[in-house]
């Protein structure tokens, strides 16, 4: 039997139990792991900080690096995190419809636990802690399975978690830690039918599309974030300029980052000069003919180059922007949908026709309306935190919280019928 054979089995059974806790146990256990990692929080930083001054050596770009950093106030953020999964209300055994059949029988659709859950996911250690929070307060138990980058930071993390649920008084066993950095790892999670329920990837292309292709257990599939951002003539230049570096520069790793902006041929002249201005020296632009001639003079430190049709499909998760000058909202409508992930899209316009026009169309998780992308998050939905942000259109889509982990059971009371 190997480590994972074990881990399955244990996950197993404690997830057996857990379906049973009510929710005053499941969040008394949450809270005390809230304690234990604010008690564990130097172990944490130091083993973070560990994590990242490897992959400074293996050279990582900064902004990945950014994507695998905690400090004082992410953990605050986590602890936080787990606070609000707490005080939501307890997904599990939710009558969700009911109706008397004319033969007199009663059925009912409840919600129950999806069962055992394992998330694939790179970098962020901060996903060790909402996953976990999640599928506990939803009685699913669940295997981590995060990147080498960040072994040590998870490693700390679950220590934590696992103390907490002791001291609580929990189920420590339903959450574990593919803990060996092995790949192999990652086919024994996706072979695992019958053992695992559902597989969560979450993290790049290449990591979604190996989880896609190879899984012989149920997947909820994440999506890259190829997003755009739509600037029409009746927007607010100012206000559209301050969305655009928002979600451009607040944490361009992130999979809600903006990576292409669309601008009506119309509005490149009033927007480019001062897109142009606030970018400069924090962000390469990548532009088409025409948007780079609305620029005129050229600020200084400006990275400036010739957009070329890569630019249009790639998620940079960097600080580079790609521009491309439209004719109609139709043609932005038509871009999005061919080279978008159906992940966050925004429209920037005064022209309520338009918007709405956007909104029907754009086929995307999160449409947005004179906003940044940035908001497509669990913790800013209301969620306390994400299991990922689901860009598929069965059982989840858009930012996942406790109910992606739930599914149905219909209970049917009866007084002797029979069918005939």
């Amino acid at each position: 039997m190997t480590t994972l054979d074990a881990l399955f089995d244990s996950l197993k059974a404690a997830q057996a139990k857990l379906a049973l806790e009510n929710r005053a146990a499941k969040d008394r256990a949450l809270y005390a792991v809230m304690k234990a990692i604010d008690s564990r929080r130097n172990a944490i930083l130091a083993a973070n900080e560990a994590d990242a001054e490897k992959a400074r050596q293996n050279g990582m770009k900064d902004a990945l690096i950014d994507r695998l950093l905690l400090t004082n106030s992410r953990i605050d953020d986590i602890i936080e995190g787990i606070a609000l999964v707490a005080r939501q209300e307890d997904p599990i055994g939710r009558v969700r419809a009911g109706w008397t059949l004319p033969n007199g029988l009663v059925v009912e659709q409840i919600t129950v636990p999806l069962g055992v859950a394992a998330i694939i996911y790179e970098s962020r250690p901060n996903v060790t802690a909402d996953a976990f929070c999640l599928a506990y307060k939803a009685g699913c138990s669940i295997l981590l399975r995060g990147s080498s980058a960040a072994l040590e930071s998870n490693r700390a993390l679950v220590d934590a978690v696992k103390e907490g649920l002791v001291q609580g008084g929990g189920i420590a066993d339903a959450v574990a830690l593919a803990a060996s950095g092995s790949r192999d790892e990652v086919d024994l999670i996706l072979s695992a039918r019958g053992r695992v329920d559902v597989v969560l990837p979450r993290g790049g292309k290449e990591l979604i599309r190996r989880v896609v292709d190879n899984a012989r257990v149920p997947v909820i599939e994440t999506g890259e974030g190829n997003c755009h951002i739509y600037v029409e003539p009746s927007a607010d230049m100012q206000n559209a300029v301050e969305i655009i570096a928002n979600a451009k520069l607040q944490k361009p790793g992130a999979c809600n980052a903006v990576e292409t902006v669309l601008v009506h041929k119309d509005a490149a002249g009033a927007l480019m000069p001062l897109l142009a201005k606030r970018l400069a020296g924090k962000a390469e632009l990548r532009c088409d003919g025409t948007s780079r001639a609305a620029i005129g003079e050229v600020p200084a430190g400006l990275a400036l180059t010739d957009a070329v049709e890569a630019d249009w499909e790639t998620e940079f998760l960097d600080y580079i922007l790609a521009v491309r000058t439209v004719d109609s909202v139709d043609q932005a409508i038509e871009h999005i949908n061919r080279y978008g992930t159906r992940h966050s899209e925004a429209i920037l316009t005064k022209d309520l026709e338009a918007a709405e026009r956007f909104e029907r169309r754009v086929d995307a998780a999160c449409v947005y309306t004179n906003a940044s992308i940035r908001f497509t998050d669990g913790g800013q939905f209301g969620f306390g935190a994400e299991l990922g942000i689901s860009t598929q259109k069965f059982h989840a889509r858009g930012p996942m919280g406790l109910e992606a982990l739930t599914t149905i059971k219909y209970r049917i009371a009866g007084s002797g019928q029979i069918r005939t």
